[in-house]
């Protein structure tokens, strides 16, 4: 049997040179969208890499910060300072060493409270409340009577407002 001669038939020949200009054409094209397609995913891939490791170092800060705050909370606050301010000095017209030597009275009758947490203050205030209002300052033949008339804790501060009265 005998194969009959294509390549002499210009049907033929123009079927096959189309056929392999197009598989070339289209591989060609093929090529071109799976490399923009690789590209496209290469960027996306690197950008949420990079968005993931922004977010892991973001998460480990937080978690870090979040930590030292649990640590700061679990320490109780203690008052490290005394703050008492005379609200009716001008009234009783005191020089400012007679104001000065009675904050300092006060001063050293509540002295105990420095170094005590602030929860334990906040719920036993009267007890400070009545040991300063129950002390007679005496200074140039003169015994005045102190009320407290506000108190505060502020951070690491207990700040006390006092009116003083003279006393019989």
């Amino acid at each position: 049997m005998h194969i009959p001669p294509y390549y002499k038939r210009a049907g033929w020949q123009r079927f096959l040179a189309g056929a392999f200009i197009g598989a070339i054409i289209s591989f060609a094209i093929f090529l071109y969208m799976y490399g923009q397609f690789q590209e496209r995913w290469i960027e996306d891939n690197l950008s949420l890499r990079s968005e993931l490791n922004t977010l892991q170092r973001n998460y480990e800060a937080l978690e870090e910060s979040k930590n030292k705050l649990d640590e700061q909370s679990k320490k109780e606050i203690t008052v490290e300072e005394i703050e008492i301010s005379i609200e009716n000095e001008k009234q009783l017209k005191l020089d400012r060493l007679i104001v000065h030597t009675l904050e300092q009275k006060i001063l050293d009758e509540i002295n105990h409270v420095i170094g005590q947490s602030t929860n334990s203050l906040s719920e036993n205030y009267q007890l400070l409340t009545a040991a300063i209002e129950n002390k007679t300052l005496h200074e140039d033949n003169f015994s005045y009577q102190a009320v407290v008339k506000n108190l505060f804790i502020i951070s690491q501060r207990l700040v006390i407002n006092v009116e003083l009265k003279l006393a019989n």
